[in-house]
């Protein structure tokens, strides 16, 4: 019962006090439980020192960049879900930003009607109301999936893998034996409408593929098909 009733925790690093301020008062109107860093290392520190449910995380900061940042956090296998706050809109920031491990990334100037339907889509995506949608725990090629705990298992050795991951697997065995285009998983798994480039997609799958294909040269499970997309074979 405590848990159901835990507040989601928020981790917002920001270093214009402003903004700061403005995103914590506006989160905790929302009822969520916020925790502020003023700048990148303040905000590695907290993100490794307690467990939250998302990360708010402003790209150009002091001492660490948010990108150095949610690289830190992803080598330390660290998996909470990364939103990148920049005015940076550049595509290759988006794509570096999406390929470091963030799960969305809001350019500013950003309206807070934005701001909170991209967190509530975050939370929705990686919480608890996927629990319900998942297959529980299926085994892909080499690979043991439980989706309920986010743990994966390799010849009876865990293996490390981000939310990402699980939510394009996911997403492919909701859709398997169907073919689902680079376009489909960037808008339903990346919440991206129009996002120019489908590369981070192919890097995502090439991820996967060597965790469950004995030749991920030649896969069995995670085909290609050219000129429309990936289908999962089951």
């Amino acid at each position: 019962m405590e848990k159901e009733m835990a507040m989601t925790k928020i981790l917002v690093a920001e270093d214009e006090p402003h903004m700061r301020l403005g995103l914590k008062d506006n989160l905790e109107f929302e009822s969520y439980d916020v925790t502020l860093a003023i700048n990148g290392s303040e905000a590695l520190a907290k993100a490794t020192a307690t467990a939250y449910d998302l990360i708010l995380l402003d790209v150009m900061m002091p001492e660490l960049s948010g990108f150095d940042v949610c690289k830190q956090l992803r080598k330390q296998g660290v998996d909470t879900p990364i939103i990148f706050l920049t005015a940076k809109g550049e595509e290759i920031d988006k794509v570096l930003g999406l390929e470091l491990g963030a799960d969305d990334y809001i350019i500013k100037p950003f309206s807070l009607r934005e701001l909170l339907a991209r967190v509530k889509a975050v939370l929705r995506r990686t919480g608890q109301s996927n629990v319900s949608a998942s297959p529980g725990k299926l085994t892909l090629g080499l690979l043991t999936i439980d989706f309920d705990h986010y743990e994966a298992f390799r010849d009876g050795k865990m293996v490390k893998m981000s939310h990402k991951e699980y939510e394009i697997i996911q997403h492919l065995w909701e859709h398997r034996n169907e073919v689902v285009s680079r376009d489909q998983l960037l808008k339903e798994v990346w919440n991206y409408e129009n996002q120019p480039t489908t590369r981070t997609v192919d890097n995502f799958i090439l991820k996967i593929r060597q965790k469950i294909e004995a030749n991920p040269n030649a896969p069995k499970y995670i085909l290609t098909v050219h000129g429309a997309g990936y289908k999962l074979i089951l």
